[in-house]
């Protein structure tokens, strides 16, 4: 494939599967559907001409969904003479954790992909993030829980627009330097990061990853937070609004409702909607750092918890403006639309 215009696809088969589902009312997002999403963001990618899409390998039937797909969409593609890419499956061993989306990104640099469409939820979007060149444009489509990075898109019209960045025919116009929340655990300034939020609570350990209990959560930093969100981003935006462009973030302090100077009603995940207690929230400007509150507990990074603390530990919240590149779906398509791209035959 040398020469081919190629861009990668990261499809998460254990995103919007979490504990939500049995403690609120959150949906499952099937793995039969993420597979026929690839199979339309193909159809968008090759309709702008891309040639080749390198995949991370999935499990749980998303493969098997998107194969069937295929075949039976073979014969009417042949008719036609519609073009489409050729798929390839990155060679690797399968572990079903975040390692091999961590590989998956190795992979796809070394390959030169222009372009990588992820499909998960936050936790996804965050760990390509942190691993991804920072030159390579990201397209994030939802496909998990609360999805306050990732946008929930028709798949077809995304594969387009990637392509259009992919193969240059548009550029900086579609592009969007993201925030990023750098997270810094006793002196490592770079030990993780989140895109939309860290939270640290009272709950010592891992576990089932996801948060719903907001008694447990004391303080939340943001980058960005939009009051018709779902999820911990959502208390801050109904609090002081703030777009993922704006040059800055948000550290709030909670409290128990029945303690607290302001009492929010919050839909913390779907289906689920509770009192928050606020008795602090402030604004945090590029660069400056926010030390949290030290005690027994986790931090979580976009919802899920992540690191185990100690009172002894001492973390940090960074935010900094030079994040992920990703594509603007609708910028992509409006450029498109003016200087007539989708005209006629390409």
């Amino acid at each position: 494939m040398s020469g081919a215009v190629t861009v990668g696809v990261i499809a998460n088969p254990a995103s919007g599967r979490d504990i939500r589902r049995l403690v609120s009312g959150a949906s499952v997002f099937d793995n039969g559907e993420k597979g026929n999403m690839v199979y339309r963001l193909m159809v968008g990618l090759a309709a702008v001409g891309v040639e080749h899409v390198l995949m991370m390998p999935a499990a749980s039937g998303l493969y098997d969904s998107l194969e069937r797909t295929l075949r039976a969409a073979a014969p009417a593609i042949a008719a036609e003479h519609r073009p489409m890419p050729d798929l390839e499956l990155i060679e690797m061993k399968v572990r079903h954790n975040a390692r091999d989306t961590i590989y998956a990104i190795s992979e796809m640099e070394h390959r030169g992909v222009a372009a990588i469409l992820v499909l998960g939820g936050d936790g996804t979007s965050r760990i390509v993030a942190r691993h991804c060149a920072r030159d390579i444009p990201l397209c994030t489509l939802s496909t998990g829980t609360n999805n306050a990075f990732p946008e929930m898109r028709e798949a077809t019209v995304a594969g387009i627009a990637t392509g259009l960045v992919a193969t240059g025919r548009i550029g900086d116009e579609a592009l969007r330097r993201e925030k990023i929340l750098r997270v810094g655990l006793n002196g490592d300034a770079h030990h993780d990061c989140a895109l939309v939020d860290v939270a640290m609570n009272s709950e010592r350990f891992v576990g089932a990853r996801a948060l719903w209990r907001p008694r447990e959560i004391s303080e939340i930093v943001v980058s960005s937070a939009r009051p018709d969100a779902v999820g911990l981003s959502s208390i801050a935006g109904l609090l002081d609004p703030t777009s993922r462009d704006a040059p800055h973030g948000l550290h709030i302090r909670l409290a128990p409702p029945e303690d607290a100077e302001i009492v929010l009603t919050v839909p913390l995940a779907p289906g689920l909607v509770v009192p928050i207690g606020v008795n602090e929230v402030n604004r945090i400007e590029p660069g400056a750092s926010v030390e949290l509150t030290a005690g027994v507990g986790s931090v979580a990074l976009d919802g899920e918890r992540e690191i185990e603390i100690s009172a002894a530990d001492e973390v940090e919240v960074r935010l900094d403006l030079a994040g992920p590149l990703t594509i603007d779906v609708s910028a992509a398509m409006r450029e498109a639309a003016r200087r007539g791209l989708l005209n006629g035959s390409l």
